[in-house]
């Protein structure tokens, strides 16, 4: 997720700005766009990485309980008188 977001964010600096043709809005009215557009890219980009995040907490909380159970249940076996006659 992290590695996406910043490669969209270098494409985008890295993109040349596009020449205005004759009728066009001037190049302020552009740049008040642009600047719109890298705001709410912005925003955009944080809510994604506060997504990740919560998932990455969740996940992690996940496999800990899985890990848990898992020692419990091994401890339990170990713990089992062995009653098998041979």
């Amino acid at each position: 997720m992290v590695y996406v977001a910043g490669f969209a964010t270098a494409v985008y600096c890295l993109l040349p700005a596009p020449e205005t043709q004759p009728g066009e809005e001037s190049s302020e009215s552009s740049a008040v766009r642009r600047e719109q557009f890298v705001q709410s890219f912005n925003v955009g980009m944080h809510k994604c990485l506060d997504v990740a995040k919560e998932i990455s907490v969740e996940v992690s909380r996940l496999i800990k309980q899985k890990l848990d159970q898992r020692q419990a249940n091994s401890r339990a076996e170990a713990q089992k008188p062995d009653t098998e006659d041979y």
